[in-house]
């Protein structure tokens, strides 16, 4: 791992921390993450972390702050460069997956959020970034509708549901097996199932 800079500037600092989580994530549960663990592995102490931090919640937050941003950010930069709805589906099925095998801690936090019972920020934003990411390929669905690319009698909101459902079957059996690197190698054998569910018949 590369060494950074003694002084980091309060943005920087937050950005680390929220990197170092999200390794610590991929190493254990993230439910026994402390916020002694994370100052440890930064190599700070407890109180320069909480200046940056007033919380440990308000870490998470800024976890999932962080994973919205860059995970939408990269399905719309592969949506973008795509030819076509069903060829944008696929592009955000592999950005999807090649976030996922870059940053393994991510489905685990994402899974541990949304299994608290209470509700918190972090949570409500785990939803959030599931209802935008579902919002933004129906879009998709409804645009290859129209183009004649996907099945004009297709559910829009299943088509979703299943995209993001197989993505996340491809996650839990990964994190199962304990290797990450099998979803890069079943994704795109998985996706051509689903390519062949949606398209419209030729």
């Amino acid at each position: 791992m590369a060494l950074r800079p003694a002084y980091l500037s309060a943005d920087e600092r937050r950005e680390v921390t929220v990197e170092t989580v999200i390794n610590l994530a991929a190493e254990q549960n993230p439910a026994d993450i402390t916020t002694g663990a994370i100052a440890k592995r930064m190599g700070v102490t407890q109180g320069a972390l909480f200046r940056h931090f007033p919380s440990k919640d308000a870490i998470l937050q800024a976890v999932m702050e962080w994973v919205s941003d860059r995970l939408l950010m990269r399905i719309e930069n592969a949506i973008s460069e795509a030819g076509s709805p069903l060829n944008a589906l696929e592009a955000a099925f592999t950005a999807h997956i090649e976030f996922i095998c870059e940053h393994p801690g991510v489905p685990r936090m994402l899974f541990g959020e949304l299994q608290r019972a209470e509700q918190t920020v972090a949570k409500r934003m785990a939803h959030t970034l599931i209802q935008r990411y579902g919002e933004r390929l129906e879009r998709l669905v409804e645009e290859g509708k129209e183009r004649g690319e996907l099945a004009m009698t297709l559910d829009d909101k299943a088509a979703v549901t299943l995209f993001i459902g197989t993505i996340q079957g491809l996650v839990m059996q990964s994190l199962i097996a304990g290797d990450v690197e099998r979803i890069r190698a079943s994704a795109p054998g998985t996706f051509a199932l689903y390519r062949r569910a949606v398209e419209a018949a030729r």
